[in-house]
């Protein structure tokens, strides 16, 4: 079994930056690839970005690309979402999600509780 708690959420005006971060515990954590997925009341979870175990690979939405960076410590069990050039159309709730193989899709089988970020204009 893995446990995943994100933190790190808030408010925070429009061109802020925000870093969530993912603590993992449970199995060996360098084994899974990881995601972050958001859902804004009234929409679909929809997928952020992922990394692979390694950490070689990565993606990300179009809507965050060149804004968003995903990146993990593999030696702590730690995720990380650094987001810059915040817009209020990022407000939602951040979730974390662990898996293997990588994909963009929300069918992880390990998800957290997640994080509410709000970004007011």
């Amino acid at each position: 079994q893995v446990q995943l708690v994100e933190s790190g959420g808030g408010l925070v005006q429009a061109g802020g930056s925000l870093r969530l971060s993912c603590a993992v515990s449970g199995r060996t954590f360098s084994s899974y690839a990881m995601g972050w997925f958001r859902q804004a009341p009234g929409k679909e979870r929809e997928f952020v970005a992922a990394i692979s175990w390694s950490g070689g690979s990565t993606f990300y939405a179009d809507s965050v690309k060149g804004r968003f960076t995903i990146s993990r410590d593999n030696a702590w069990n730690m995720l990380y979402l650094q987001m810059s050039s915040l817009k209020p159309e990022d407000t939602a709730v951040y979730y974390c999600a662990a898996d293997d193989p990588i994909r963009t899709t929300p069918e992880y089988d390990y998800w957290g509780q997640g994080t509410q970020v709000t970004v007011s204009s």
